[in-house]
């Protein structure tokens, strides 16, 4: 038994020894602009308390002049100290304390009237209970308790012990002072820790909500790719089992090559299939969002293209939105992708519109060019007061998505008159363009 408790003494001095005896740098906030009241509060406070403990152990306590002001400057020099160093600044102030009720523990029975505060000064207090607020502050709490129970162990054995002639006692007046000081200087440690915390996780939970905002919209994107795609590897399929009727006297091996392309490529079909089907939309009136009234298309029915902003334009004026269109250029044949993206940029700028703009006019413009095409639409400013929108941000995020992935871009931006204009360019293959090219090393 008595081991057990050796041992455990041992280990509990070890973690005071760790906790305590350091002189590791904790500073507070740098000061900038109002910043630096709290350093130039604490700096006259220790002007002050030298000043203080300097005048009473040399008043009352009958010190000299050189004692005193070294007792002094000790007990006002911790408070500067603690502002960096808060567990030496503590130590500083302790010993500062034992060495001035040491140094007038021999006169008490004559110094001042036997009125002298014993064996905390008033302005030793004062010292002690801004440094425990900056250590309480600054370090753990199991660290300021260590500090606090030290503290009232000193006292109890300097008053309560030792004890002296005839003197006013402080050290229950210090004990309770230091334990609230303490409690409070722990309160707002803690405090601050959970304000900390909370930013963290507040913007862990943005990046969170982002990212999974950028895996909904390519998810989505995958999901009406999937029918162009799957058109494609039809095609090839039905390819490669007609190409042999259309050669006389195909060879064997000839036979065997186009029969094992249409068969991968109805594999390939399948599993396209099987994986992007669980990515259809969650609405089954309206799964591609064509906002077809009186509800959608099937989930087999054609991917939107072009040719289908037309009636995109009268559903949304429909919908009480002035829209006007102009389409510049002849067009030309797109790639598939192409097609479907700048369908769904004009589709999601419209939406935008309806939703933070209502009451607004809208031009719609659609340049064909020799290179590719290029889209714009452009809003006033609302012509009513705009109701708070739902939407999870997914527009402007889609378009740049769709726009990347083809190689084109998309720039969105207010009007000088209140507006609002988004601007995007698809070239005519949907060909992502080339990395740029890695400079060599020096």
């Amino acid at each position: 038994m008595f081991g057990v408790l050796a041992g455990w003494a041992r280990r509990r001095l070890a973690v005071l020894h760790g906790d305590l005896w350091t002189l590791r740098p904790d500073p507070l906030p740098a000061s900038v602009w109002l910043r630096w009241l709290p350093h130039g509060l604490l700096w006259l406070a220790a002007f002050g308390v030298t000043l203080g403990a300097t005048a009473q152990l040399g008043d009352h306590g009958r010190l000299p002049f050189g004692p005193a002001f070294a007792i002094g400057l000790g007990q006002g020099g911790a408070i500067v100290l603690a502002m960096s160093r808060p567990i030496a600044g503590w130590w500083l102030s302790t010993t500062a304390t034992v060495v001035g009720a040491v140094a007038v523990h021999g006169g008490l029975d004559t110094v001042a009237g036997s009125r002298f505060t014993w064996p905390w000064t008033a302005a030793g207090i004062i010292a002690h209970l801004l440094v425990l607020l900056l250590l309480a502050l600054r370090v753990r709490t199991r660290v300021s308790v260590e500090a606090l129970a030290l503290t009232v162990l000193l006292t109890y054995l300097l008053e309560g012990v030792w004890g002296g002639g005839r003197y006013q006692p402080t050290g229950v007046v210090t004990v309770v002072l230091c334990t609230v000081v303490v409690v409070l200087g722990t309160a707002l440690r803690g405090r601050r820790e959970a304000r900390a915390e909370l930013v963290e996780q507040t913007t862990l939970t943005s990046e969170e909500r982002a990212r999974r905002t950028l895996l909904e919209e390519r998810s989505r994107i995958a999901r009406e790719l999937h029918d162009v795609v799957a058109h494609h590897m039809s095609v090839i399929s039905i390819q490669a089992q007609v190409a042999p009727h259309l050669v006389t006297d195909p060879t064997p091996e000839l036979i065997e090559n186009l029969d094992g392309i249409r068969q991968n490529a109805l594999e390939a079909l399948t599993e396209l299939r099987r994986v992007l089907g669980v990515l259809r939309s969650e609405n089954p009136e309206d799964p591609y969002g064509l906002g077809a009234p009186g509800g959608g298309a099937a989930p087999d029915a054609p991917q939107p293209t072009l040719d289908r902003l037309d009636a995109l334009i009268e559903n949304t004026r429909a919908a009480g939105l002035d829209v006007t269109a102009q389409t510049r250029g002849r067009a030309r044949p797109y790639a598939p992708g192409v097609e479907l993206s700048a369908y769904r940029i004009v589709q999601e700028a419209l939406s935008n519109a309806l939703r933070h703009a209502p009451g607004s006019r809208v031009r719609v413009e659609v340049a064909h060019l020799p290179d590719g095409v290029r889209l714009t639409v452009t809003n006033s400013p609302p012509g009513r007061p705009v109701p708070p929108s739902p939407g999870a941000g997914h527009g402007l995020l889609g378009m740049r998505e769709r726009a990347a992935m083809l190689g084109g871009h998309v720039t969105a931006a207010g009007t000088p008159h209140g507006g609002f204009a988004v601007s995007a360019f698809l070239p005519r293959d949907g060909a992502p363009l080339p990395a740029p090219p890695v400079p060599p090393a020096k």
